[in-house]
């Protein structure tokens, strides 16, 4: 057999497949029937709540600037209590005695 001969018996398989296929008979599925919800109310309920929300949490006070002298330096650390619990540690000093890199921890602990 060629490839042409071999193209045409596969055409031809696949054919009546097809033909086989469109003699069954399609299911009958019932009409899905729409709520009779008025529609419109949800879009309108979240428009409203919206315009609420930016009228209600829209203004805000702005946060206080801290009053620190220049030269002041707020030194606030997390450090790892009795029973595991975390304390917040806040120090102040006049200028920064020592630096640590954010990612220092992770060359001591590891």
């Amino acid at each position: 057999m060629n490839r042409a001969e071999e193209d045409q018996d596969l055409r031809g398989f696949f054919d009546a497949m097809i033909e086989k296929d469109l003699d069954i008979p399609t299911p009958d599925f019932p009409e899905v029937k729409k709520p009779k919800t008025i529609s419109w109310w949800i879009p309108a309920g979240i428009a409203a709540s919206l315009a609420a929300g930016f009228f209600l949490l829209g203004e805000k006070e702005p946060a206080p600037t801290p009053q620190a002298p220049i030269g002041e330096v707020i030194i606030i650390t997390l450090e790892e209590g009795p029973d595991q619990e975390l304390l917040f540690n806040i120090e102040e000093t006049t200028e920064m005695e020592i630096w640590e890199s954010p990612t220092a921890s992770l060359l001591t602990e590891y």
